[in-house]
């Protein structure tokens, strides 16, 4: 197996926990940490500033952050901040959010937007004054950062999972996240499009990021359970995004029902084996790390194992750096 394995970390806890888990992820053998940008959480730069300060070696950013809530400029200005603080070891994500109607925010013309994005973001690290003429985000001349950068380009990486975002993904990107995917099938979908765009606009292949909720521990079945209830809460969205999957209506209907008055887990117990190890890495270590390794084989660059990990968050870490990184080493 080649490619990078990476933690996705949800933004809830205190300063001291996000630098313990700074440590223990790099300690590990881990590649990186992103953190969710998720409505409701906490803004994802103070955990990034914290792991930043106590690490040396992995790479960080946002997973993701999105223009229709934080305009470009002050997107740049995070990136930039956070590349400071980690001696040019951060990267920035972007995509178009989600349970934004929630706020009564207008999500027009996302990929615009994003393509807009990313190119106000690099325009201001390397430091062009110049006028920007976007039809989303214009830029007037002299508009600038006016503090020392790290570097002046940042890899960018887009979440994106249909056609039309993986196309524009591949001329602008550095690398794409499908988020809460574990599935073999949309990972060769994805990577075929991508590498047919990437070629056209003259570039090298992209990274292709595989990340999806995580849970394991010692109790495959334990584990299983708890990933079924994490999986639940969002399956209705995410499997609308993959195009190699039909869910089925006897399983949605009741699930939506179950979720609507607030039993996650009766949710969660809806959910198939199979349609489970589409969206979620849950079992034993070795189940887990043979999950990814599928996922490499199929095209993926990165595996990011999310939220919760494991029984507990600090379980799971453990068991993922010393059981499944092994494990996967094994096969590269």
């Amino acid at each position: 197996m080649t490619g990078q394995v990476t933690l996705g970390v949800q933004s809830d806890k205190s300063a001291a926990e996000y630098a313990r888990l700074g440590v223990l992820a790099e300690s590990l053998g881990f590649d990186g940490v992103s953190v969710f940008h998720d409505l409701g959480f906490q803004p994802s730069l103070f955990p990034l500033l914290e792991m930043a300060r106590v690490t040396e070696r992995i790479k960080l950013g946002a997973a993701c952050l999105n223009p229709f809530l934080l305009h470009p400029v002050e997107i740049a200005g995070q990136a930039a901040a956070l590349d400071l603080a980690s001696d040019g070891r951060a990267y920035v994500g972007l995509t178009r959010g989600a349970w934004l109607d929630r706020l009564g925010v207008r999500t027009e013309r996302p990929l615009r937007a994003i393509s807009e994005t990313v190119e106000v973001v690099q325009r201001l690290l390397r430091g062009d004054e110049s006028a920007y003429a976007g039809a989303v985000f214009p830029l007037a001349a002299g508009t600038r950062l006016g503090y020392p950068r790290c570097r002046e380009r940042i890899e960018v990486l887009i979440g994106t999972w249909g056609p039309r975002g993986l196309a524009m993904a591949g001329r602008i990107a550095d690398e794409v996240k499908l988020g809460g995917c574990a599935n073999p099938d949309m990972v060769r979908h994805a990577r075929s499009l991508l590498d047919a765009a990437s070629g056209a606009a003259g570039r090298a292949p992209l990274g292709l990021v595989a990340g999806a909720v995580t849970v394991v521990d010692a109790d495959g079945p334990a584990a299983r359970a708890r990933a079924r209830t994490e999986v639940a809460m969002y399956l209705d969205v995410v499997a609308a995004l993959d195009v190699t999957v039909q869910v089925p209506d006897d399983v949605l209907v009741p699930l939506r029902a179950a979720l609507a008055s607030g039993d996650a887990e009766a949710a969660g117990r809806l959910i198939p084996d199979d349609v489970l190890d589409r969206f979620a890495f849950a079992g034993t270590p070795e189940q887990v790390a043979t999950h990814a390794a599928a996922l490499v084989d199929a095209g993926a660059s990165r595996i990011e194992f999310g939220t919760p990990h494991g029984l507990t968050d600090a379980e799971g870490v453990e068991l993922l750096g010393k059981r499944v990184l092994p494990a996967l080493r094994e096969v590269r």
